[in-house]
């Protein structure tokens, strides 16, 4: 994630080629549930920056971004697909769902973005959208700072954000990545597991291959 970003503009056939690589993810029943605000105009990123203060606090430079992409979710677009003759859940039970699939085909289309981003050989920041951080702050404001971000940009009820990437040229003094991070990287045999629950991937050996790595 590069979270500072130069103030450079990006070509247009460049965040054209970006938002549409989230048209391709899969989505359950091809449902395709989901939501982009982009948002290119300095004038409607700067509407934006107010409602993620917690991120621009701590890393004012990525607001030099010349690309914001809001993923929006809609879980309405699959109940209403999985409700169709094919499938037949005709009463549009959320508990039959084993997972939430419109947040994870969001979230997929949202990775799809990313690494489009990478390939353009740019940087990308992906973020939630968040009120100022108060230790008395009740949870109850953080659904109404996202209604707040539906009502500045008329966005319906129905569509939940679930995060923000700032996409943009790393800035030429970014600070590199923290070295504890790749000390903080879970080994292969704490999370792969092969045939049963607890048997590692690599036998007895405490490191992958290289190549896996």
């Amino acid at each position: 994630m590069v979270r500072q970003f130069a103030d450079r503009e990006l070509p247009a056939e460049v965040v054209d080629r970006i938002v549409a690589s989230a048209l391709r993810a899969p989505s359950a029943g091809f449902a395709q549930g989901w939501g982009f605000l982009v948002l290119q105009d300095a004038a409607d990123r700067a509407r934006f920056w107010p409602f993620v203060p917690n991120q621009t606090a701590h890393t004012p430079a990525m607001q030099n971004a010349p690309l914001v992409v809001v993923p929006m979710a809609q879980k309405a677009s699959y109940l209403a697909r999985y409700a169709e003759a094919d499938k037949g859940w005709e009463d549009r039970a959320e508990a039959k769902w084993p997972a939430p699939y419109w947040y994870v085909d969001t979230g997929m289309a949202t990775l799809l973005m990313l690494l489009s981003a990478v390939d353009e050989g740019l940087g990308a920041f992906f973020f939630w959208i968040m009120p100022k951080a108060r230790d008395d702050r009740p949870d109850s404001e953080i659904p109404a700072h996202l209604q707040r971000f539906r009502d500045e940009f008329g966005i319906p009820d129905d569509y939940h954000p679930i995060g923000a990437i700032a996409i943009g040229y790393r800035a030429a003094d970014a600070a590199p990545q923290n070295p504890t991070l790749a000390e903080r990287r879970r080994n292969i045999d704490l999370v792969v597991h092969r045939g049963q629950w607890g048997t590692p991937m690599y036998g007895s050996i405490t490191e992958p291959p290289a190549a896996s790595r």
